[in-house]
């Protein structure tokens, strides 16, 4: 069985590397910023739906917003 381990998500770095705030990120996503800071501290994950969001306005892919681990249990 294949299992995917998220890791640290990349929001921030993503965020600094373009020169916006997570208030920008939230006034273009409409996501609050408390839970966009929420996603940068690890406290929660994003759905599927809010990581494509994210992905499309920061112009990148899903899998740049967090490390992944793929495991194989053997």
């Amino acid at each position: 069985m294949i299992e995917i381990q998220l890791g640290k998500c990349l929001l921030f770095d993503l965020l600094k590397k373009r020169g916006w705030t997570q208030i920008a990120l939230s006034d273009k996503t409409g996501i609050k910023k408390s839970q966009i800071s929420a996603y940068i501290h690890n406290k929660q994950f994003m759905s599927l739906k809010t990581a494509i969001l994210i992905a499309s306005v920061l112009d990148c892919h899903v899998d740049d917003l967090y490390e992944y681990q793929i495991v194989e249990d053997q």
